[in-house]
């Protein structure tokens, strides 16, 4: 684990300058072109899903209670006009945010408390990896790494709240010790497998008798929490033991 311990004002923060650079990467002209990360996406479609998200969870915020919200259809405009939707969505959720304390419940899908601090930290992920995703669309050479003590935390996200909840894209039959190691941070974690199950360990302990294979993983951690997130391949990273293992902690 990480002894990267943040608050809602730093992650508020973050989201301002991710959401800025966001703006800044999508355009009129790039529209309509692929966006490599999100296959399935053009710029256009990656605006309105972020505009969407920001949206959603604006609204169900304020009611400060942690019940499941409804989900309603969104009208989003196509074309330029849905430049100024995104605009308008993320005024929403900076305000929502704003005027929301950390503390107040607030609806999640995890495993976490159920209150509003949830959303700041998770709003901040969002929009930085959707932020780097509208620059690799802009051009490869354009996309910056993510904030290091952001990307530190993402990788606690991922480890703590995504992969617990189910949502994996790796393979589930897999078992072993992964350890991970940010090499520009103070960010190590170690995760056992269990083929369907995963549990963080104490990294103070990993080490005692081993049952299964173990692999080390390490690299900055802008590239641990975009591998993590399948937007650069592992091989960027430095991978000793089995090269297999850290698939299973693919997040989907």
């Amino acid at each position: 684990m990480s002894e990267n311990r943040l608050t809602a004002d730093f992650w508020l923060d973050s989201l301002r300058r991710e959401g800025a650079a966001f703006r800044t990467a999508v355009t009129p002209e790039t529209l309509a072109t692929p966006v490599p990360s999100c296959p399935e996406w053009n710029v256009e479609q990656l605006v309105a899903h972020v505009g969407e998200v920001y949206r959603f969870h604006a609204a169900h915020l304020v009611r400060g209670v942690s019940t499941p919200p409804d989900e309603e259809p969104m009208d989003v405009p196509s074309g330029p006009a849905v430049l100024e939707w995104w605009d308008d969505s993320f005024r929403t959720i900076i305000a929502a945010l704003e005027s929301t304390d950390p503390a107040a419940p607030a609806w999640n899908w995890s495993i976490q408390e159920p209150v509003a601090q949830f959303w700041f930290r998770r709003m901040a992920h969002e929009t930085a990896m959707h932020r780097w995703d509208a620059q690799l669309a802009a051009g490869a050479a354009l996309t910056e790494p993510i904030e290091t003590r952001l990307a530190v935390d993402g990788v606690d996200e991922a480890l703590d709240t995504f992969l617990p909840a189910g949502h994996r894209a790796g393979p589930d039959n897999l078992r072993g010790v992964v350890t991970l190691r940010c090499t520009d941070a103070d960010g190590h974690w170690a995760v056992r497998l269990r083929g369907t199950g995963m549990s963080l360990l104490d990294t103070g302990t990993v080490f005692d008798d081993p049952p299964h294979a173990q692999t080390a993983v390490s690299g900055h951690a802008s590239d641990l929490l975009l591998a993590l997130w399948g937007r650069v391949p592992l091989a960027v990273l430095t991978v000793e033991g089995n090269p297999e293992l850290p698939q299973a902690l693919l997040v989907g």
